[in-house]
Parts: C-alpha cells; structure tokens; sequence
C-alpha cells in the first residue's frame, strides 16, 4: 500500500546551509528511502526552486510568503499570519493524506475548519514564545525588541491552543517535549531525534592554528556569543580567531576588525566551512 505525505516547510529545505534547515532537508531522503510519497510545499523566502528536492518528492509546490505589513494580523503570530496562502489550501483539500507542518510557523491550515478531520502532525522546533522572548532579550535594536515582545506574547496564547487542534506533536528536543506535556497539557507530544546527514570528521592530526566560531548571525542570539567571546575572551588572549556565518551586522564586523587577529567570514560556502572546521583547533 503507498504511503502519501504532505510536508509544509517554513522555508525552502535546500541547500542545507544553516543549522535550521538540515532536519527540514534531511527528513526527505529519510522518508523516501522508506518508501514514502512526498508532497512538499515550501514558503519561499528568496532561496528559489531548488531541482534537488524533486529527487525525493513526488511534487515540489512553491509559495511566495507574505512578508512586511501585509503579513501582519492582530490575532496571529506574524510567523504563521505571513504563511497564509489560500492556493496551498487548496493543494493539500485534493486529497486526504496526512499533513506533516514543519513548525508553528507552518500551522495555518490547522485553523480552517475544513481540516478538522485530517491528520495534522506537528514537528516542535523551539518552544516559540521561549524562542523569541529571548530574541527580544538578546537585541538592542528599539523596533526589534518590540516586535519580539509582541511576537512572544502572540505565540505563547497560540501554542497553547494549537495543540488542542493537532493529532501528534514530535519535538526535536526532550526538555521542548516535556514542556508540551506538562504546561500546555498536550498528551500527544513525544520526542523524534534530528534528522542529520552521515557525518564523517575531517580534522588534521597536527594542532590546528585557531578558534572558530560559527552560526546563523543575522539571529541576534548568535551575534551576541560572538561579541560576547570578542569582548570577554579574545581582548586577553591573542590566539587567532575566527567568525563565521550568514548575513552578520555592520556592527559585528566593525567589532572584528579591532584586532589584528580575529577576522570574520562572511556567507561561507559549504566547502570552505567544512575546510575551516578541519584546520580549527578549538571550535
């Protein structure tokens, strides 16, 4: 008998060149090798089609997500308000499989009454409102803060009833499954592991010649360990150090740049930070 899925992706699952984005990949050949028939619909926020992902669906469907003020709503969060789109409706009310929704961010479908009788199941990538509570704690920009705040107190009334409203959550972390269970009272909350690739590390046998560190840093989250580790470690010692990661600030680079021995990659490939793995000494 085939085994039909629909997966919603909050952004488009290739290249895997964040760390957000490997389970959303990663799950694809996963399912597929296991004889699953994926439907996957993908909220596109600049990444374009990518030829790749028809390796492992039956059917890749692309959205343009609404960003700015036209995804704003005063009732939802502006992560699932700016991934309304009425066309994906429509593609998942063709048939009756089951709807995987890769986040919160992905769970709009859960609020159409028309869905009431579907499988809807529903991976746990962060506590939400945890997540950007901290965000607003983590920046220093006026706006920013603002809208996280906001953000935060939308997602924590949201997540509460959302639950009500799926058939199973699966959390990527134990501690995010226990606070599904225990605060929010969702019975059907279990944890299943990240999906990740099979990993082989390249490392040279002699001492490597610097520290790196690495991350998304357009999160404001990573952009402050970095600064952090500029400011209370790398002004003591003068082993050479190195940042890098996606899309850093005017002020993180203006900030590497007053020493001479730390630098910052900016948008590094895939080839180039495995190499900067392998020559690291401490990362």
């Amino acid at each position: 008998m085939d085994k039909h899925l629909h997966i919603i992706s909050l952004n488009v699952p290739y290249p895997a060149d964040y760390g957000g984005v490997y389970d959303l990949f990663y799950k694809l050949p996963a399912l597929h090798s296991q004889g699953v028939k994926i439907y996957l619909h993908c909220f596109d926020s600049g990444r374009g089609e990518q030829p790749e992902l028809n390796k492992y669906c039956e059917k890749v469907f692309y959205y343009k997500r609404n960003t700015g003020t036209k995804g704003i709503s005063f009732r939802l969060p502006y992560i699932v308000s700016s991934r309304r789109n009425n066309v994906l409706l429509e593609n998942l009310l063709r048939d009756d499989y089951p709807i995987l929704m890769e986040g919160v961010h992905c769970t709009y479908p859960v609020l159409d009454k028309r869905f009431d009788n579907r499988k809807k199941f529903l991976r746990i990538h962060n506590t939400e409102h945890f997540y950007y509570h901290h965000l607003f704690r983590s920046t220093n920009n006026l706006a920013k803060k603002l809208f996280f705040l906001r953000e935060s107190k939308l997602l924590k009334k949201y997540e509460r009833e959302l639950v009500r409203h799926v058939t199973a959550c699966w959390g990527v972390s134990k501690k995010d499954v226990s606070y599904y269970r225990n605060e929010m009272h969702c019975q059907h909350a279990d944890y299943l592991p990240l999906f990740l690739p099979a990993w082989q590390i390249q490392f040279k046998e002699s001492a490597g010649t610097y520290c790196l560190y690495h991350g998304d840093l357009s999160v404001p989250s990573n952009e402050r360990a970095a600064t952090w580790l500029l400011d209370h470690v790398f002004n003591q010692i003068k082993i050479p150090f190195v940042i890098a990661g996606k899309n850093p600030s005017a002020a993180l680079e203006k900030r590497v740049h007053r020493n001479a021995h730390t630098c910052l990659i900016i948008n590094p490939s895939e080839n180039e930070m495995q190499d900067m793995i392998a020559k690291a000494h401490i990362h």
